[in-house]
């Protein structure tokens, strides 16, 4: 294959993959209108086009999609072996892609991350933030954070935090005018703060669970936000009853800022995991990432 045939076969995957042309170029070092017109030497080299394009997005057509089924894998591939190759270096080195929820990120990696980067400085971390499912091989993540009963069978999982909570938070104000609930199902008696989930674009119903009972609840109120940090500082500012970690409400639990409620309803669920595809090659900054990352609880 020539150079430029695998020039422009790269610069089409990374458009793809990232469904723009503007962040793909920024990744790539090149101005979005060069990258462009490499995307379409390609489709005028095959006679056939690739990507649909409008002012606001860009698409895979038929053919584009079958295209980067068939190359964004090998290119995966190309870049684990030349990452594997620093196993022949002094110091691991490469590029560490992770997509992760924003309490994820919060409470498992960043506290991690600042002791393996200055273990590790030939290594690059790139967080990708975000509260939905994303499908990490399609967007060429080396590996996603989820939740461990959240993660597909055909993934591999390792957990890299404890079990935790949801809890129930209000303000001590918020109660002194209502009364707290007493049952979960009391909960739509109230002005509660909702979260939008990203993924499926719906509102999250809050799960409980006593005595083996499991009971989703779908609460109201008039303020919904997509991320679980807006909610706690909702709840915080009075807004209504919030459902979140309580590793994020126990600082303004401990001092008197909000209060639990309806705590026996709320038990622990499975931590985050850290996973990724089975038949990614692991190169050795990703293995040292890993390791590093390994809850030892």
């Amino acid at each position: 294959m020539a150079r430029d045939e695998l020039s422009e076969l790269k610069a089409f995957v990374a458009v793809a993959a990232d469904r723009s042309f503007t962040r793909a170029a920024a990744k790539l070092g090149l101005s979005p209108s060069a990258l462009s017109h490499t995307v379409r030497g390609l489709e005028e080299r095959l006679g056939l086009r690739l990507l649909s394009r409008t002012t606001r997005s860009v698409s895979m057509t038929e053919a584009g999609e079958r295209l980067y089924r068939s190359v964004a894998a090998h290119f995966d591939e190309i870049r684990a072996e030349i990452d594997a190759l620093s196993e022949l270096r002094d110091k691991p080195s490469g590029t560490i892609r992770i997509n992760s929820a924003i309490h994820a990120m919060e409470t498992v990696l960043r506290p991690k991350l600042a002791a393996f980067l200055a273990e590790y400085p030939d290594i690059t971390v790139e967080v990708s933030v975000n509260d939905g499912f994303v499908d990490i091989v399609g967007e060429r993540f080396d590996a996603g954070v989820r939740l461990g009963e959240s993660i597909s069978k055909d993934m591999i999982a390792v957990r890299i935090g404890p079990d935790w909570r949801f809890v129930v938070v209000g303000t001590p104000d918020y109660f002194a005018r209502r009364s707290p609930p007493a049952h979960p199902g009391e909960l739509t008696n109230h002005q509660c703060i909702n979260l939008r989930l990203a993924s499926a674009g719906g509102l999250y119903a809050w799960e409980f669970e006593k005595a083996g009972r499991e009971l989703e609840v779908r609460v109201s109120g008039q303020a919904v936000f997509d991320s679980i940090l807006p909610v706690v500082n909702a709840a915080v500012d009075g807004l209504g009853l919030a459902f979140v970690p309580e590793d994020l409400a126990r600082p303004h639990v401990d001092a008197g800022r909000l209060q639990v409620v309806l705590e026996d309803w709320c038990p622990l669920i499975q931590g985050y995991h850290l996973y990724y595809p089975n038949r990614r090659l692991a190169s050795p900054a990703f293995a040292l990432f890993l390791d590093a990352m390994r809850h030892r609880g």
